[in-house]
């Protein structure tokens, strides 16, 4: 098989598949008569041809996809008549924090923030599928210890954590700048999906969460 006709197997199975394929999965288009690295030039080839288009292919945690650019979101939400989700801003801060200081118990999450943490908060981002338990600190009550899933990395369209901005501990719960609304960031959204989760600031009820400084 020559280049041309292997990218457009490898374009075709990507831009068709409901989930990000593996690089193994990928050799399997061709009975692993390509090598790793050859698939990987090709992919590569392929991010290239992709480059001016609204849809681009990325690596993720779980593998390699298409997905639409951020900038294409606006007008695909036009295509849902339903409002994305948005999250709080003490939920992106638990989220945050969580992500970069793996594994954390819900004690480590309040101290950084200054503020306690409504347990609907972790069930949230539990039930999304974002962060799940990954064990217990042994220390007095074995509290649960959190990290974040591949799920989260692949919504973000992140390939690894190294890939996470930077934290700004300054902003979590303490200072003035602890009154500042998040930033909203969009996600892309999977070339196979318009449903996507848009990820927002909204004020922050007294039901979510107490003030302890």
């Amino acid at each position: 098989m020559n280049t041309v006709d292997a990218r457009k197997v490898l374009e075709t199975a990507l831009i068709c598949a409901a989930q990000p394929l593996t690089l193994r999965e990928l050799r399997a288009l061709f009975d692993d008569a390509l090598g790793a690295d050859t698939v990987k030039l090709l992919l590569l080839q392929l991010q290239d041809a992709w480059s001016q288009r609204g849809v681009e292919l990325v690596q993720v945690a779980s593998g390699w996809r298409f997905q639409s650019r951020p900038q294409m979101r606006p007008y695909l939400d036009r295509l849902v008549p339903e409002k994305p989700v948005r999250y709080s801003r003490a939920t992106l801060e638990t989220l945050a924090i969580i992500a970069h200081r793996q594994p954390v118990t819900r004690g480590d999450i309040e101290d950084i923030r200054g503020v306690t943490i409504n347990s609907q908060i972790l069930k949230q981002l539990e039930d999304r599928g974002w962060i799940e338990a990954v064990g217990h600190r042994e220390t007095v009550g074995r509290p649960t210890l959190f990290a974040t899933t591949r799920q989260f990395l692949d919504d973000l369209g992140l390939a690894s954590l190294t890939d996470l901005p930077p934290l700004q501990e300054r902003a979590l719960g303490q200072g003035e700048d602890s009154h500042r609304p998040m930033p909203q960031v969009t996600l892309p959204l999977p070339v196979q999906e318009v449903n996507g989760v848009e990820t927002g600031y909204e004020p922050v009820g007294s039901d979510d969460e107490r003030r302890t400084d």
